[in-house]
């Protein structure tokens, strides 16, 4: 099941990242690659309750690659890190079969309580250069998350979300609708104009206890 796994990642680098010249080339060379080998074995530790080992094989991927995949987490097959550079990767992280994931990616827990604190990647999910998924929350199948996006919210399948926090801007490829922008204008006169009346009322109240007090000097 390890062997077959490794291989499956080696194909999908071959597959989608087009600087691949062939399997060799990728299986000794991609440090993408070798940090999953790592964690492959370091997960098969950490399941039989070899912790301690489980962790040190972890660090010492992380020493090599420079990507920082817990012992825990759950990864599936064809999974291509490309770069990788600063990819960290938490104990309660599951990710799904053929997920890409870029340089600088965090999918991060928050908060210090135990149990599931990371996010669940669905299959054929791409993560940009540097974005951040922070929690215990789903991201459905074939969903995009731009490069340095924060993504703080469940997702459904097929979304591409960006910006930070990140919110949804596509669905099935298709942009979604922005609000109408004619009501926002609307409404951003209308509060101009609600702050300029108040302005306009409290000038007038002053300006009628002025004349009280100048009707009150004259009939003195």
């Amino acid at each position: 099941m390890i062997f077959r796994d490794i291989w499956l990642d080696v194909k999908a680098v071959q597959e989608r990242d087009p600087a691949a010249r062939n399997a060799l080339e990728v299986l000794l060379l991609y440090q993408g690659v070798h940090a999953l080998i790592w964690h492959r074995f370091a997960h098969w530790f950490y399941k039989h309750r070899m912790f301690f080992i489980a962790r040190m094989i972890s660090q010492l991927a992380r020493f090599f690659t420079l990507i920082e995949i817990h012992p825990g987490a759950q990864m599936g097959h064809g999974i291509l890190i490309d770069h990788g550079c600063g990819v960290v990767i938490g104990e309660t992280t599951v990710v799904g079969d053929n997920c890409t994931i870029y340089q600088g990616v965090t999918l991060g827990g928050v908060g210090t309580q135990k149990g599931k604190r990371h996010p669940t990647l669905g299959n054929n999910v791409t993560v940009g250069a540097g974005a951040k998924i922070l929690g215990s929350f789903e991201v459905g199948d074939n969903c995009r998350i731009a490069a340095n996006a924060v993504l703080l919210k469940p997702l459904e399948n097929n979304v591409t979300a960006v910006g930070v926090p990140a919110r949804p801007i596509k669905i099935d490829g298709v942009p979604i609708p922005k609000k109408n922008e004619e009501k926002m204008v609307s409404m951003e006169h209308y509060c101009k104009m609600e702050a300029r009346v108040e302005q306009l009322e409290q000038e007038l109240e002053q300006l009628e206890a002025r004349m009280k007090e100048l009707l009150a000097k004259g009939n003195e």
